[in-house]
């Protein structure tokens, strides 16, 4: 077995406020209520989030260092299905609306936006890319 380096292991811990609310915390103090059947992000639109958030640092990170943004929105979309599977969702899509403005830097931006969305599909966005991978999900009572 692989030993495990501290500095990649990630962790929330959720605690039950009432019935059908929680609040997930971090290590580092941060935290977000979640629900269900109330206006708060459900669990699944949380996990939409945090694709929408991870490929949001990846791209924005690089082509805020040519132009600042006029627009910047990522919109995340799925089916929730229940199948022989089980619930889940399918048809994960992801659409970037970014706009920058006109001039050399906006151009340099804009160009190299597509190669970033591809990239952060591709490689970068833990998220999105653990979700494609499919890994395994371990449950343990204590």
């Amino acid at each position: 077995m692989t030993e495990r380096d501290p500095h990649d292991l990630r962790r929330v811990t959720l605690t039950r406020d009432s019935v059908g609310r929680y609040t997930a915390r971090n290590d580092r103090g941060g935290s977000i209520t979640l629900s269900s059947g109330t206006d708060e992000l459900s669990p699944v639109e949380l996990l939409l989030a945090g694709i929408a958030g991870c490929t949001a640092v990846d791209v924005d990170t690089v082509t805020t260092r040519r132009a600042e943004p006029e627009q910047f929105e990522i919109e995340v979309t799925a089916d929730k299905v229940k199948d022989e599977h089980g619930n889940h969702l399918q048809d994960i899509e992801v659409r970037f609306r970014v706009r920058f403005p006109d001039g050399d830097a906006g151009d340099a931006a804009r160009e190299m936006l597509p190669k970033l969305v591809k990239r952060s599909h591709d490689e970068w966005c833990t998220v999105s890319r653990t979700v494609e991978l499919g890994q395994k999900v371990t449950t343990t009572v204590e």
